[in-house]
């Protein structure tokens, strides 16, 4: 990773612009049927940050509470203009943890895949050459994360 310690991105219409203060804690690639559905491609990517560590440089986001795999649910934060995604929160993490669309950073070549996950329903034609692990499944974050980003998970969790 460069030098850069503060990471912009927004939507498609500019209407929201937001800013990282932190590299993502991991950053998951979920090759899920759900993911695949909601974003009408082969996978989601998306970088785990506390919710402290990004803010709004402009616009508001609209949250929209939509159906998830475990039956518990997320929330998406949307543009509410031009409707694209730029971070979800799921109910284990509750609002702590943002789950930023790498792909809607400015410069998302910085964050590739920490792991690769729920292979077991990835399109086929996806090559997973590049050295990040991959699970059919979920994983135990416990035991894939690096120790500084346990710690700031549980740090953001208040369970410290």
């Amino acid at each position: 990773m460069s030098g850069e310690s503060v990471f912009d991105g927004g939507c498609t219409c500019r209407q929201v612009r937001y800013r990282m203060q932190r590299a993502p804690l991991f950053v998951h690639c979920c090759h899920c049927r759900w993911c695949q559905r909601e974003t009408g491609a082969a996978f989601a990517l998306n970088g785990l940050v506390e919710a402290a560590e990004v803010s709004l440089l402009h616009g508001e986001v609209e949250m929209v509470d939509t159906p998830s795999n475990s039956g518990r649910g997320q929330r998406i934060a949307r543009c509410p203009i031009c409707k694209v995604a730029v971070w979800s929160n799921y109910s284990g993490a509750k609002d702590a943890i943002h789950f930023v669309r790498i792909g809607t950073l400015d410069n998302p070549d910085m964050f590739p895949p920490d792991i690769h996950i729920f292979t077991s329903s990835k399109q086929p034609w996806v090559n997973l050459e590049g050295g990040a692990p991959a699970v059919p499944e979920y994983y135990d974050w416990r035991k894939s994360w690096p120790e500084e980003s346990v710690a700031r998970y549980r740090k953001a969790l208040g369970k410290s």
